[in-house]
């Protein structure tokens, strides 16, 4: 399969073109025939036009590329090697939502041939590659697990926003069905991987390790969001005890703060769904994600609290939140943690105003209901940054003095203001 790929006798098919799958389908279409597929039309109108919709690639990306981008189901019968890169979220209830991901099994298995191949890339727990998608390729194509077709599993390790740690410099892990389609696997991304890659031992390591990796960093921010609500407590500044903590060779630099997006405050849950149905509760684990999910409120409770302290009416304030997306210098909102502190102090009775300059105003209003802000017209009793967005590093203490009351509450949820002259502000931080 590999060499086949390599002289372009063969073509790779990724299918799910988000911020995962299309910087895969580039990649590989820098070396060998890809096929981009996406079962949103308007997407792949875009990217025929070379405009990334995650609006994290710039055009020149496309540049150079041998790639066919379709939302045409027949036109993945020419592919021989299909990478499965749709999302794997939560629902409303913290229970895996394996809808696109199971759909996208039925569509591998309606085009697949003898002698193909599909790796997944999707994250999910242990098991699930060969317990829920295998059989439904093997039910709708007809065609035999490992006899007829091969499988394996290579989490992404994509992370957004990040121009340094690109797919390329990241060691991929990698894993297959057997020792041919491991190392044939192996090959396929080491065509695009330069920092190499990793053979799991079993398909269900490679979908454990990738679920593990994002817990444990979840883990390591609650234990701090839990430090910062104990410090606050004490009136002591978390991020002095960090940086007094932090001079010591093994002690490891993570900082509280909202945990959001679609891998650290959703991956936990695939692990601990999986181990509950084989009755056993995770303890760390779900102690963990409820100090997580519960720091939004703790914000909004806490601004509340110093509004109250300043003589404010809470039910009279204007609040200025700065930043909706999940993390800095992205325009994703998905289960952006922002979004939960402006529904809490939306409980309070607070008039709160959302500004992002990266944030799509008409996805933030489909997604969540809210409107963002155009202009600031008006003065805020508080403020609240909440993401790191380079373009708010450049603002000045001037800049927030215009736009505040007397008495202002100044919350810096990311510590990026402490080299300014804030005096005049109530300050605030996790």
């Amino acid at each position: 399969m590999y060499q086949q790929l390599k002289n372009k006798e063969n073509t790779l098919a990724v299918i799910g073109l988000g911020y995962v799958g299309l910087p895969i389908a580039l990649a590989f279409a820098r070396k060998i025939k890809v096929i981009g597929f996406d079962i949103n039309a308007q997407r792949v109108d875009l990217m025929k036009n070379n405009i990334d919709p995650s609006k994290e690639l710039e055009s020149s990306a496309f540049e150079g590329t041998d790639i066919h981008f379709t939302a045409d189901i027949e036109e993945l019968r020419s592919a021989n090697f299909y990478v499965v890169a749709v999302p794997t979220p939560i629902d409303k209830h913290r229970i895996p939502n394996l809808k696109p991901l199971l759909s996208a099994s039925e569509t591998v298995a309606k085009v697949i041939k003898k002698g193909d191949y599909v790796v997944f890339e999707s994250t999910v727990y242990p098991g699930c590659t060969e317990e829920d998608c295998i059989p439904i390729i093997e039910k709708i194509s007809g065609l035999k697990y490992i006899e007829d077709f091969k499988v394996g599993y290579s989490p992404e390790r994509i992370n957004p926003g990040d121009k340094e740690r690109t797919i390329e410099k990241i060691v991929k892990v990698v894993s297959g069905c057997d020792l041919e389609s491991l190392d044939d696997i192996a090959k396929t991304y080491e065509l695009i991987i330069e920092a190499g890659v990793y053979k799991a031992a079993t398909i269900k390591v490679a979908e454990a390790a990738k679920v593990i990796e994002n817990t444990q960093r979840d883990l390591n921010i609650a234990l701090m969001n839990e430090l910062s609500i104990i410090f606050d407590k004490m009136n002591i500044n978390t991020n002095d005890v960090l940086a007094a903590a932090g001079t010591k060779w093994n002690f490891l630099k993570f900082f509280p703060g909202l945990v959001g997006g679609h891998c650290i405050g959703v991956d936990p849950y695939y692990l601990t769904y999986k181990a509950q149905k084989l009755g056993y509760t995770p303890q760390v684990i779900l102690s963990g994600r409820s100090i997580n999910d519960n720091m939004a409120a703790h914000v909004a409770t806490k601004t509340v609290q110093l509004l109250l302290k300043k003589n404010k009416d809470p039910k009279a304030a204007n609040v200025l939140v700065m930043g909706v997306t999940f993390k800095e210098n992205v325009s994703d909102i998905r289960n952006s943690k922002v979004v939960d502190v402006v529904s809490s102090l939306k409980d309070f009775s607070v008039n709160v105003d959302i500004v992002d300059p990266l944030a799509d105003a008409e996805e933030v209003m489909h997604e969540y209901g809210l409107s963002l802000t155009s202009e600031i017209d008006k003065k805020y009793d508080a403020i609240i940054v909440a993401v790191a967005h380079d373009e708010y590093k450049k603002l000045d203490a001037e800049y927030f003095k215009n736009i505040s009351t007397s008495s202002p509450i100044f919350v810096d949820l990311k510590s990026i203001y402490d080299h300014l002259d804030l005096s005049d502000f109530s300050m605030w931080g996790l």
